[in-house]
C-alpha cells in the first residue's frame, strides 16, 4: 500500500544584518593591529610609569631616553602637563592600553563584536589621539622637548584610531556614502600614513636648526 507524504516547506531563514543586531565581524589584521599596538603602548607607559616613580625617588635621576635637549623624557616627566587628570598620565595608558589589547586578544580567539562595541571603541580611540596631539602640541611650544615613548604611545593610538574608523565605515557601524567607504577599503593606510606624516613634519621644522647643526 503506497502511502503519499506531503513534504512540508522548509523555513527560509532570512539573514540578518548588524543593524538588527548580529555581531559585527573583523579581520584578523585589525585583531593584530589592535594587539600590536595596543602593546606598543602598554610599554610605553610602563616604562614612564617606572622612570617616574625613580625620579620621585631622586630628583637627580636621568631617563635612558633623556638624550639632549630636545630629546629629554626627564623634562616632559617633570612638567605639569604629564599629569593632566591630577595624576601621571601613563597611568590612564596602562589601563587604556590594556584594554586595546584585550579586544586585539579576543578578536584573534574569535570573539565577534556588536556595532555599539565598535562604536564604544571608536570612540575612545579618538579622545585618545585628541589627548595626545594635545600632549604632542605642548611638548612640542610649551616643554620644548620630546620623550620617545611619548612618540611611541602617539603613533600607537592613532594607528589604531584609524584602524577602528576604516572597520567601522566599511563594515556600515559608522554610517558613510559609498565613495567614502570605497576610499578606506582601497587606500585605508592613507590617513594614518598622511597623519604621522604631519607628526613627524612637525618635530622636524620645530627644531630644524637642531637637527640640520
Amino acid at each position: 500500500m503506497a502511502t503519499n507524504t506531503v513534504g512540508l516547506p522548509r523555513q527560509q531563514v532570512r539573514p540578518r544584518s548588524g543593524h538588527e543586531g548580529e555581531p559585527n565581524t573583523a579581520p584578523r589584521g585589525l585583531a593584530w593591529l589592535l594587539a600590536v599596538t595596543g602593546a606598543a603602548g602598554l610599554l610605553a607607559s610602563w616604562v614612564i610609569t617606572l622612570d617616574k616613580f625613580l625620579l620621585l625617588e631622586d630628583p637627580d635621576f636621568k631617563p635612558a631616553c633623556s638624550l639632549n635637549p630636545v630629546v629629554s623624557c626627564g623634562s616632559v616627566m617633570q612638567s605639569d602637563q604629564a599629569a593632566a587628570f591630577g595624576f601621571p598620565n601613563p597611568m590612564l595608558g596602562l589601563v587604556a592600553y590594556g584594554v586595546v589589547v584585550c579586544v586585539g586578544a579576543g578578536l584573534l580567539a574569535g570573539a565577534r563584536y556588536r556595532g555599539w562595541f565598535w562604536l564604544g571603541l571608536n570612540a575612545g580611540t579618538l579622545f585618545g589621539v585628541g589627548f595626545c596631539t594635545w600632549l604632542m602640541v605642548q611638548s612640542l611650544y610649551e616643554i620644548n622637548a620630546l620623550c620617545l615613548w611619548c612618540c611611541l604611545a602617539w603613533i600607537a593610538t592613532l594607528l589604531m584610531f584609524w584602524a577602528v574608523t576604516a572597520h567601522n565605515v566599511r563594515t556600515r557601524v559608522l554610517p558613510a556614502p559609498g565613495p567614502l567607504r570605497g576610499f578606506f577599503t582601497e587606500f585605508g593606510w592613507a590617513p594614518p600614513a598622511l597623519h604621522i606624516g604631519v607628526i613627524g613634519m612637525l618635530i622636524l621644522t620645530r627644531w630644524w636648526d637642531f637637527w640640520t647643526g
